[in-house]
């Protein structure tokens, strides 16, 4: 049964203001994934286990990327805010518990329970931005988002290593505390529309499979080929268990009223196209870019910390096309698949180029235009395809759309990422490692990257294009 709630419109101050706490825990979100690769030698040499170092960064990646889905779908029936609260305070207590990590085994716990807070900030924000902004204007705010995302990353390891130097590595987690209070305030401020009452079944069930079957399916993407050998029992085991729990899901899901995973979400046919586009996309993206460093230390000797500026070109392309790309969606009616087009077709050139200039020993000249122009196309796709979601959803089905959308963006980076490394593991195998050899390895991984944009590109022919709606949607007020 549903009450009485506050369906008053939401004002244009309580959507800047919304907006500035949505802004803080985007830019938390991307700090705490790159600050903490700076203080990794200074936390084992207080903490010691150096065998699970790696532990640090992956648990957070893991926990983050599986409770995706799960915030989307509980914020679709219980609304935003209470999700918002729970994913920040979440956070706010693995920081804490982080800062004050005694061993390596306490910290990498730790990490997962910041990692399951951080999990619902993304999807959330843009759950809340469709919400609340008609979706003739979403661009602006989606690419300023993906802005803020990016500059984020990058004032990580900067941030990390000035905060581990100048006081203390705790400090890197303890920051995060004034930070994600203020973002708690100020949408607890804002964001004060109440919920409708409804009569809900919580799908306990679903919930343990679907988290428990993408914990194991990310576990063997992530230490596959690294920590175990891809034939190792370990994987196998786990490779097992994903397929019988997904295998047990699916047909969980269509025999409750309330599933944590609609089986009718994969029935809509922008849904599909997108999440297949986004997750080829990051798998070629994550998996090359990634190897940016390597290529600039290793084959073309530059310092660590010059290698790091000569990676901001596509960061700054990004921020620059995702600014421009909410202006011309704005005079265009909200015509969101040109921009997608050729944000596309200029991240395979620039795939394309690299894995050429690379192969060929090509200078600054010619690899750093490419890298600004790779940013550039991407800005232009990723807030265009969470867009083209939202208002391709029924209200109903928005929350668990976006997030499972950036579910299969983080599932396509981890794979990219994971399947590099064992194309680079492959390459090395066996020969002495020399600049040229790294060269020649790394290369071949932008050839594959260009031609998986390249899938990307094409499957991209098969996305409809829906008008959009010049309102905010009737149920802005009851989330």
């Amino acid at each position: 049964m549903t009450m009485p709630t506050d369906t008053a419109p939401v004002t244009a101050k309580e959507i800047r203001a919304i907006y500035m706490g949505l802004v803080i825990m985007i830019g938390l979100a991307a700090l705490d994934q790159s600050i903490v690769a700076t203080a990794l030698p200074r936390i084992v040499s207080d903490l010691g286990g150096m065998a699970h170092l790696s532990w640090v960064v992956t648990a957070y990646m893991l926990a983050s990327t599986a409770t995706m889905p799960l915030y989307g779908k509980l914020s679709d029936q219980y609304g935003r805010r209470p999700l918002l609260y729970t994913a920040i305070l979440t956070f706010l207590i693995g920081s804490a518990l982080c800062g004050m990590a005694q061993n390596m085994t306490e910290l990498i716990v730790f990490r997962a329970i910041q990692g399951m807070g951080a999990g619902g900030f993304l999807p959330l924000a843009q759950i809340v931005i469709g919400d609340l902004i008609p979706p003739a204007e979403r661009g602006k705010r989606q690419g300023s988002i993906a802005a803020v995302y990016a500059v984020t990353s990058v004032l990580g390891p900067v941030m990390g290593g000035l905060l581990t130097s100048w006081l203390s590595w705790h400090w890197i987690f303890y920051v995060n505390l004034p930070m994600g209070a203020l973002a708690l305030y100020v949408i607890s401020k804002s964001l004060h529309h109440t919920s409708p009452h409804r009569e809900h079944k919580i799908d306990y069930l679903g919930s343990v499979l679907l988290t428990s079957g993408v914990t194991a399916a990310l576990l063997v993407l992530a230490l596959g080929g690294t920590q175990w050998p891809w034939n190792s029992d370990e994987v196998k085991y786990l490779s097992g268990l994903a397929v019988a729990l997904t295998a047990a899901l699916l047909w969980h899901v269509r025999r409750v009223p309330e599933p944590v995973l609609p089986p009718d979400l994969f029935h809509n046919r922008v849904f599909n196209v997108a999440s297949v586009v986004l997750a080829l996309t990051f798998v070629g993206m994550m998996g090359s870019s990634v190897f940016f460093p390597l290529l600039f230390q290793m084959v073309m000797g530059v310092s660590p910390a010059n290698s790091g500026l000569l990676t901001m070109p596509m960061m700054v392309g990004l921020v620059i096309a995702s600014s421009f790309n909410g202006r011309v969606l704005a005079r265009s009616g909200g015509r969101y698949k040109p921009a997608q087009t050729i944000g596309l077709s200029l991240a395979t050139l620039s795939f394309a180029v690299l894995a050429w200039g690379i192969a060929h020993s090509a200078g600054y000249l010619a690899l750093e235009p490419a890298i600004f122009v790779l940013g550039a196309g991407l800005g232009l796709v990723m807030p265009n395809m969470t867009m083209a979601v939202q208002n391709a959803l029924p209200a109903t089905r928005r929350g668990v759309g976006t997030a499972m959308l950036a579910f299969f963006r983080s599932l396509g980076g981890l794979v990219g990422v994971t399947g590099s490394g064992a194309i680079l593991a492959q390459r090395l195998h066996g020969q002495a490692a020399t600049a040229d050899l790294y060269r020649h390895a790394i290369a071949s991984i932008f050839t594959t990257g260009t031609v998986l944009v390249g899938l990307g590109l094409m499957m991209l022919i098969f996305l409809p294009e829906l008008p959009m709606g010049q309102q905010a949607p009737q149920a802005v007020g009851k989330r």
